[in-house]
């Protein structure tokens, strides 16, 4: 089997993932238009501005506060100093290695084996590790964990997720206002040679939002497959993350009961649901597997 570089496998995911950024971003700029020409075209500039103003505000709040919601929401209490101190230990050494300073550390209580990290930049960041992971995992297996983890903080994948997740709300909330503005506006206002952008804009409110999670999706996708081979290569030990992966794929059962919103920032997606097959933020674990083993 052929051997996969470190860096090529990081610089693949991120090349794929700038590509499928601004395709989101593009889908934002394009219902924001839309809503201006079509609903308020006197005043385009001035709306123009006014959604600028709302959508940085959102990202701001997002950006700033999004770790201590997802560690909140979440259940994630302060790593014990004696209780945990192996994985204290493995957290502080992974990031030396990765040249970072040591995120702060948490544990979930939950039976699964799972992680996640959060944070707005490797300074501000926080790794959480569930106490399924604490109890089942060897140490090679942890290491291999954390340092998947401690990848995502260093390639500031933590800060990627949020703009994204953030895009994709915006992108839900204006959808949703654009349908609503077409079942209120008058038609008078409506038929002003505006019949062409009326249809791209009803296309886009229907399609934007399927099209901006499909994308949402894959971006994670690209991130997981990165922060493998990130975390391989702090650790130099690929086999320690696939056996790891191995016993999320047997021990796991989908049932950690957390939101949509932040699931994709598990090291493995800790629900299951009808549409994981479309909407999956996790690559399979078996293809994940067989990369880490072909390194």
């Amino acid at each position: 089997m052929q051997k996969i570089s470190f860096l090529d496998q990081i610089a693949k995911n991120k090349r794929n993932s700038i590509f499928l950024i601004i395709f989101v971003v593009a889908l934002v700029a394009a219902l924001v238009y839309v809503i201006i020409r079509l609903f308020f075209p006197q005043f385009a500039l001035i709306f123009l501005a006014f959604a600028l103003v709302i959508m940085i505000s959102h990202a701001s709040i997002s950006y700033r506060y999004g770790d201590q919601i997802v560690l909140k929401a979440t259940g994630a209490r302060p790593a014990d100093p004696v209780q945990h101190a192996y994985l204290i230990n493995t957290v502080e050494g992974l990031s030396i290695a990765a040249g970072i300073p040591p995120p702060k550390v948490y544990v979930v209580d939950n039976k699964e084996i799972n992680a996640f990290a959060c944070g707005k930049d490797p300074k501000h960041a926080s790794i959480a590790v569930t106490t399924g992971a604490l109890e089942n995992l060897n140490r090679t297996e942890l290491e291999g964990v954390v340092g998947h983890e401690m990848s995502h903080i260093a390639n500031y994948d933590i800060r990627l997720m949020t703009l994204i997740a953030v895009l994709v709300g915006l992108i839900a909330i204006l959808s949703y206002m654009l349908l609503r503005s077409y079942r209120f506006a008058g038609r008078d206002e409506r038929g002003k040679g505006a019949g062409l952008l009326i249809l791209v804009g009803f296309l886009l409110a229907i399609f934007a939002p399927i099209a901006s999670r499909l994308v949402q999706a894959m971006i994670s996708r690209k991130r997981e497959y990165a922060a493998d081979a990130g975390g391989a290569q702090l650790t130099r030990y690929p086999e320690g993350l696939a056996s790891a992966l191995e016993k999320i794929k047997t021990i796991n059962q989908g049932k950690m009961k957390v939101s949509e919103s932040i699931s994709h920032l598990f090291i493995s997606d800790p629900n299951k649901t009808p549409l994981d097959e479309i909407f999956a933020t996790h690559p399979p674990l078996d293809k994940r597997i067989k990369i880490l083993r072909a390194m």
